[in-house]
C-alpha cells in the first residue's frame, strides 16, 4: 500500500484553494495525529464546498514539498533496505536476489527536480547556447522536456537504462506535446561511453546534461581515470556539459547535524557496492578529460553540486 500526501488538484477533491482536499466521509483524512505540530492535515468546516474539508497544515506543505525524498526511499529502495541484513552477512546480492524500483526512483528524482532544482537549472542554462541536448539518466524524462519545451527551435534525447522509466518518458513527453521534439531511448549510458551504442541518435547533441548519475558511472575502477575523456568521445559535437552529482560528505563533518537525506544516500549505495567521491575527486578527473569549470553551484540537494564545464 502507498500513501501520499496531497499535491495537488485532484479529482473528486475540492481543490480550488491550494493545499484543501474535501474529506473522505469516515474521516480518516481529518486529521493525521493529535498535535497540530506534526499534523499534516487538519480538519476544517467549508460552506463552500458543501461541509468539512481537510487541509494541509504548514506541515502538510513542508511534506508534499519533499515528498521525491519518500518515493526516492520507500518506492524505490524499500525493498534493498529490508534486505539489509542478507546483503551485509552475504545471504543475498544486489541485481540478484534484491532488486530497486527503477520507475520509482526515477518518479522520485523527478518530484525532486521540481521541488529543488530546477530554478537552479533553468537559471544556469540561460547562460547554455545549445540547439539539441541529451539528458543522461534521463528518468521518466520529465527534466529534458521542461528545458526543451522553454527553449522554442531546440531538440532534446533522454537517455535511460531504465525500461519503465522510459515508457514513463514517453507519456510525459506526449504529454507536453513534444513528441517531435524530445526522444527518450532505452539505453546504458555505458554503452554510448565505451561501446559506441547510439551513434547516430547523439551526432548532433551540442550540449549534454546528467544529474545524479555520475556515481554509478564511475563505479567500475578500471574505467573510471577514462569515462569523462570517453564521454567527449562519444558526444563529438557537444562543447558544452552540465553534470550535477551527490557527492561524499567530507570527513570533518559534524555528524551530530547530517540531513538525514545524506545517511540514507550513503547506506543505498554502500548496501549496493556503488562507491561515492568526494568533490575533489571530482575536478580532479574532469581536470583530467580537459573538462574546464565555468560555473559551480550548490543544487539542491545536500552536499550535491552542478558544474557547468566547456570541453577544450
Amino acid at each position: 500500500m502507498r500513501l501520499a500526501a496531497p499535491g495537488g488538484r485532484r479529482r473528486g477533491c475540492a481543490a480550488d484553494r491550494p493545499g484543501e482536499v474535501a474529506a473522505h466521509p469516515d474521516g480518516l483524512a481529518s486529521r493525521v495525529g493529535e498535535d497540530r505540530g506534526v499534523a499534516v492535515v487538519r480538519q476544517a468546516q467549508s460552506a463552500a464546498h458543501g461541509g468539512d474539508t481537510a487541509v494541509l497544515t504548514d506541515a502538510g506543505r513542508e511534506t508534499v514539498r519533499m515528498r521525491g525524498y519518500f518515493t526516492w526511499a520507500v518506492g524505490g529502495y524499500s525493498g534493498l533496505f529490508s534486505g539489509a541484513a542478507q546483503l551485509a552477512t552475504g545471504e543475498a546480492t544486489f541485481g540478484v536476489d534484491l532488486l530497486r524500483d527503477e520507475a520509482m526512483v526515477a518518479l522520485g528524482s523527478g518530484q525532486n527536480d521540481r521541488s529543488f532544482m530546477a530554478g537552479t537549472l533553468d537559471d544556469v542554462l540561460r547562460g547554455v547556447d545549445f540547439h539539441t541536448i541529451a539528458d543522461l539518466g534521463s528518468g521518466i524524462s520529465a527534466r529534458v522536456s521542461r528545458v526543451v519545451g522553454g527553449r522554442p527551435g531546440t531538440r532534446g534525447l533522454g537517455l535511460d537504462i531504465s525500461g519503465p522509466a522510459t515508457e514513463l518518458g514517453q507519456r510525459t513527453i506526449a504529454d507536453a506535446g513534444l513528441e517531435d521534439r524530445v526522444r527518450a531511448v532505452q539505453a546504458d549510458v555505458l554503452d554510448v561511453c565505451h561501446r559506441d551504442a547510439h551513434r547516430d541518435a547523439i551526432a548532433e547533441v551540442d550540449t549534454v546534461m546528467s544529474f545524479f548519475l555520475l556515481h554509478d558511472l564511475l563505479a567500475d575502477p578500471k574505467t573510471r581515470p577514462e569515462l569523462f575523456t570517453r564521454l567527449r568521445e562519444a558526444f563529438p559535437a557537444a562543447r558544452t556539459f552540465v553534470l550535477a552529482d551527490t557527492m561524499l560528505r567530507p570527513g570533518a563533518e559534524d555528524s551530530a547535524t547530517l540531513p538525514v537525506f545524506s545517511l540514507g544516500y550513503e547506506l543505498a549505495h554502500a548496501l549496493m557496492g556503488v562507491p561515492l567521491h568526494t568533490k575533489e575527486t571530482y575536478e580532479e578527473l574532469f581536470a583530467a578529460a580537459d573538462l574546464h569549470p565555468v560555473r559551480t553551484v550548490a543544487f539542491g540537494t545536500p552536499h550535491s553540486w552542478l558544474y557547468v564545464l566547456e570541453a577544450r
